[in-house]
């Protein structure tokens, strides 16, 4: 269990914990002179319970409030101190406001400097304590007079203290580790050393992590897990890690910097967020206003863009997206606390919902529907409605980023089914996936009826055509799937249903025959339009016109506008280039122009051409020939 203070300045926080666990802590020296706690302080000590109880001293001035956050989110348990003889004051309500913004489910309450004050006072602070935490989800938490002095009360609060030890709930440790940094420094003949609370995961010594968000690819040298050395930790452990890397320095780690495993690594500027306003607020809080925006140990400054309206009332709640000016680090359901722009006062705090939002579209109600889905606790939960309310399907990889669940353990809905793309796997909802199948196949057979002398469409023009909202590896995924359920065939790249054909007329089919044979006897340099149009004495617009329905057809390829190349002539230029690379491992466009006994112009549209129907890919001034491409196989074969 981590324990973590909270509480006004001069109210007793740290000789509290010195009291409780007879450990003075690791204060700064500036801080022992002053008098004050101006940064974290840890300490460890064992209560009874067996183990070691980490504790986090937080500074209580307002002017500190940034530090107290950065230790604030990875506690278990908050110990709200409140000195008997000044009893609620400022940073009391603000400490308890963060404390219940972080969801911080346990606390105890130590009412402090009780030697000083008779028993009345301690009564009327006790109340005015009952007061301020009747609203909240900490109403009814026990109360423990102390005086840190005399020493009186302090076992209690230590058995107390012993017993929420015993019953706390160990954090899940399935998900991959993640471990937000407080402190960074160098130990002499160890090396660089990080600390800080574990949020999710194991870490063991040799495994590599990635400093986040730099992306810095580091090893863990050693470890200690509560202040004790360990060869691994786990999620809800203060933990310190001996780092190794290339060139690492401390100067390249900063508070609120996570240590990662390397699949988490995905830095982020966009936060959709469930927003909750303090009712304590004066005014509304308007849309794009200027924030301090604390996620774990990270305080960074950005923006608040409100997704239902115009502003928030004081106490209201609503989703908004965070636009923050430098990249972090969040999974789904991390808590975020929002201070305003001059970092004096907390305004409210946030649940992380999804850590990669999108910048556009963000207000509709699509989006707006998914994000009501993913208010749920857990990505079981919102699965069914975030399925409903994606045309591109969802990628497994960021959901298992988005809520750090590993995909070993996801139990998919029935209604789930899990497509193949280039790109990945994308989980989309089975009934949604054959409506899209179907009206695929409808807007082909729209097309046929619209464009009756037209093959069909190619690929990227059917999808424009039929699916544009659909991403083009799905949609892909989508066309191979209706061409194997024989709903569209292929005729080169044109697509077609399978009773669909572009016939010749028979003027068209005569004019054929007479032309194709120049077109053969031309071989690599076969006529222009307007040579053929006038060597058969017909309107250069018709020849132009029948090309392209060939082309159509899939018979000629057009290679530059009004030049057209019969298939086989293009399979004997596959031919060759496969002769070239075979003899020098790449085709250079002089050894294409010597073996057609063309100009270079011409040789080079043909092997730019080439480039274009994905026969070859061009390195430079050199190309090489794509193995899986169908001119590849069909050469080969001949």
């Amino acid at each position: 269990m981590i324990v973590g203070t909270a509480g006004h300045i001069d109210h007793g926080k740290t000789s509290l914990l010195k009291a409780l666990t007879g450990a003075e802590g690791d204060r700064r020296r500036e801080e022992r002179e002053r008098g004050i706690t101006i940064d974290l302080g840890y300490l460890y000590a064992p209560l009874g319970e067996g183990t070691l109880t980490g504790f986090i001293d937080v500074p209580g001035h307002e002017r500190f409030v940034h530090n107290m956050l950065a230790g604030a989110s990875g506690i278990d348990l908050v110990l709200l101190v409140v000195a008997a003889d000044d009893g609620v004051m400022p940073q009391t309500r603000e400490h308890l406001a963060i404390v219940e913004l972080l969801g911080i489910g346990q606390a105890l309450v130590a009412l402090t400097k009780t030697d000083r004050v008779s028993e009345s006072r301690i009564a009327e602070v006790q109340a005015q304590v009952d007061a301020l935490l009747a609203p909240g989800p900490l109403a009814g938490t026990p109360y423990f007079p102390v005086s840190s002095l005399t020493g009186a009360g302090v076992g209690a609060l230590r058995v107390a203290l012993v017993e929420r030890a015993l019953t706390c709930q160990a954090r899940a440790d399935q998900g991959h580790f993640r471990l937000a940094i407080d402190r960074a420094f160098s130990v002499s003949g160890a090396g660089v050393v990080v600390t800080g609370t574990s949020f999710a995961g194991t870490v063991r010594v040799g495994d590599e992590l990635t400093l986040s968000p730099s992306g810095k690819t580091i090893r863990v040298r050693g470890l200690h897990a509560q202040n004790r050395e360990a060869d691994q930790a786990r999620a809800g452990q203060r933990v310190a890690l001996n780092l190794a890397g290339d060139r690492l320095s401390v100067e390249q780690i900063h508070r609120g910097d996570w240590l990662l495993a390397p699949m988490l690594h995905a830095p982020t500027t966009r936060l959709d967020v469930e927003l909750d306003l303090l009712p304590s607020e004066a005014r509304d809080l308007k849309h794009w206003t200027p924030l301090h925006i604390h996620l774990g140990a990270q305080d960074v400054t950005g923006r608040l863009a409100l997704l239902e309206g115009e502003s928030l009332a004081p106490g209201g709640r609503g989703f908004a997206q965070l636009l923050l000016n430098a990249p972090a680090h969040a999974v789904h359901g991390d808590r975020v606390v929002l201070r305003d722009q001059s970092a004096q006062r907390t305004l409210g705090g946030a649940r992380v919902l999804d850590p990669f939002a999108p910048p556009r579209n963000r207000r509709r109600e699509a989006r707006l529907a998914q994000l009501r889905a993913l208010t749920s606790e857990g990505l079981e939960a919102a699965l069914p409605a975030l399925l409903g309310e994606s045309d591109n399907g969802l990628d497994p990889l960021l959901l298992e980023r988005q809520f750090n669940r590993p995909r070993q353990g996801w139990q998919l809905p029935d209604s789930a089914v899990e497509i193949g793309t280039r790109v990945g796997p994308r989980l989309l909802e089975r009934g949604r996936w054959q409506q899209l199948e179907a009206e695929l196949v409808q807007a082909l057979q729209r097309f046929h009826e619209e464009q009756p002398d037209e093959l069909g469409p190619d690929r990227d023009r059917l999808r424009r055509f039929a699916l544009p909202q659909l991403e083009r590896p799905l949609f892909i995924a989508l066309l191979e799937q209706a061409m194997a359920h024989g709903e569209i065939e292929a005729s080169g790249p044109w697509l077609h249903r399978p009773d669909h054909r572009v016939r010749l007329s028979d003027e068209e089919e005569a004019l054929k025959a007479r032309l194709w044979p120049l077109l053969e006897a031309g071989r690599f340099d076969p006529p222009w339009v307007r040579d053929l149009a006038r060597e058969l004495a017909v309107e250069e617009a018709r020849m132009r016109l029948l090309l392209r329905k060939l082309a159509r057809l899939g018979l000629l390829q057009q290679v530059v506008k009004d030049l057209f190349y019969p298939e086989t002539t293009l399979k004997t230029l596959a031919e060759i280039a496969l002769d070239l690379e075979a003899a020098s491992g790449v085709i250079r466009a002089a050894a294409f122009r010597d073996r057609i006994g063309l100009g270079r112009k011409r040789s080079i549209q043909l092997l730019e051409h080439l480039d274009r129907i994905g026969f070859t890919r061009r390195f430079g001034n050199e190309r090489k020939v794509r193995r899986d491409s169908a001119l590849a196989s069909s050469a080969q074969l001949g």
